[in-house]
């Protein structure tokens, strides 16, 4: 009788959960949002305004911005930023990147002044960016993609 009881009242209570969550009254857990990442491709400057004639002014105009979202500086040697072909740009010394602050990576040639600097140049004799579509990665000192940045064929610029 005890067990009878017990069953029916569990049923009763199964019952007014599902008919709770028809109604919308308890929300049901979706996918996790994903994590922004420490060091965020933020905008993609891929097709440098003006003629495509291969001058350094014209190359410097194709860049890419990484920003820190932490609130802690991260120091940047050793990472790497690459394109769909694998040219590679790889911070070789020590760049400290303060929360909040961005970091523009220029294709063309340059000087790669004080290790805080906010510009830093590939100095590449080509351009990297495809304007037809490519996709930026960044990765940490061991080879972990932290973020990538895709776009296609129309226009210029894509914020990532």
């Amino acid at each position: 009788m005890i067990r009878r009881a017990l069953s029916r009242a569990l049923a009763l209570r199964a019952t007014a959960v599902v008919a709770a969550i028809a109604a919308g009254a308890f929300a049901i857990p979706g996918p996790a949002q994903a994590a922004t990442p420490a060091i965020q491709i933020t905008k993609v400057q891929y097709n440098s305004p003006g003629p495509d004639n291969r001058s350094n002014a014209s190359r410097n105009a194709e860049w890419v911005r990484l920003t820190n979202t932490t609130k802690s500086t991260i120091n940047l040697k050793n990472w790497t930023l690459r394109d769909k072909a694998n040219h590679v740009y790889k911070f070789t010394t020590d760049y400290r990147l303060a929360p909040g602050r961005r970091v523009y990576i220029h294709t063309g040639n340059g000087t790669n002044g004080k290790p805080d600097a906010q510009h830093r140049y590939w100095n590449s004799g080509n351009y990297i960016w495809n304007n037809t579509g490519d996709t930026a990665t960044v990765r940490n000192p061991a080879g972990k993609t932290i973020d990538t940045c895709k776009w296609g064929s129309k226009g210029s610029v894509t914020y990532c």
